[in-house]
């Protein structure tokens, strides 16, 4: 009886601790549901980064007067003075107008212009930096992207903004991609390739 009784009980205190595994594991995966929709949501970002072994193009517009690398398979569409090449959720903006060169201040007010246009927008402090021996003015900020066209969800977009400036013209880049994802090495080097011909 003893013996019986034994491997009865151990049976017992088993199936307790599994129904007791069950209810935690259940617990975990209902307060997991909700942690894990965000990292779900950033392996989805994730699929917008450049990936170490991209390829890239030199793009040449001669009309504005300035030559760039992109990745090689993005979509490029605009005009001569208002480029744009995109991929998934990532963008490369270039728009060159004539104009005095840029400022800490002028780069501060033509921010506040566009957060007035797109309230979104948290503009961060500007600085000046020297790229290839000239002065450029950086600026971080960030954005709603538009409603996607199927779900109606935005993304928040980190923007690191670039203001170049030759004999009376002033160029604008404009290097977006998800928050979240790691574009920081690509985008460096595409901000390091801008040139004026």
């Amino acid at each position: 009886m003893q013996f019986r009784g034994g491997p009865a009980g151990a049976g017992g205190l088993v199936a307790a601790a599994a129904i007791a595994a069950a209810l935690v594991a259940a617990g975990c995966g209902g307060s997991g549901g909700s942690s894990s929709s965000p990292s779900a949501e950033a392996q989805s970002a994730a699929t917008g980064d450049i990936p170490d072994n991209q390829v890239f193009l030199t793009f040449h517009n001669r009309n504005a007067g300035y030559s760039i690398q992109y990745p090689e398979g993005w979509t490029q569409r605009g005009t001569a003075n208002d480029v744009t090449f995109e991929d998934k959720d990532n963008t490369i903006h270039v728009s060159v107008a004539s104009g005095p060169a840029p400022t800490v201040s002028s780069v501060t007010s033509e921010l506040a212009k566009l957060k007035s246009s797109d309230p979104s927008v948290q503009p961060g402090t500007p600085q000046q930096l020297t790229i290839g021996g000239a002065p450029v003015i950086k600026v971080t900020y960030t954005k709603q992207s538009a409603p996607d066209p199927v779900t109606g969800k935005q993304l928040t977009l980190m923007v690191d903004r670039y203001v170049y400036a030759k004999g009376g013209e002033v160029a604008t880049l404009d290097l977006g991609t998800p928050q979240g994802v790691d574009n920081v090495d690509a985008f460096r080097m595409i901000s390091e390739s801008f040139k004026w011909e």
